[in-house]
């Protein structure tokens, strides 16, 4: 799978702390293994961003994506669930 990420989500990754960074980063590598493991909790959205996933990435924060075909995935939205989707 080939990642992108979108320059606003570089920027909103920046803003997070290092530990944030971190789990960011642990979740993408099992994205990159199995994008439908369960442990990402990958969930389609509705409303605002429907059309995009949604991956967990450790406690509040998540992670917004979309595929596109044949096979990338582009990041482009990373903060808690509250600023995310209210």
């Amino acid at each position: 799978m080939i990642i992108v990420f979108d320059k606003k989500f570089k920027k909103a990754i920046n803003k997070l702390t290092t530990g944030e960074q971190d789990r960011f980063d642990d979740q993408l590598r099992i994205f990159k293994i199995d994008s439908h493991s369960k442990l990402l909790r990958d969930h389609k959205l509705h409303g605002t961003y429907a059309g995009y996933r949604s991956i967990n990435i450790g406690g509040d924060l998540r992670a917004i994506y979309k595929l596109l075909p044949p096979d990338t995935a582009v990041f482009v939205a990373i903060d808690t669930h509250t600023k995310l989707y209210d």
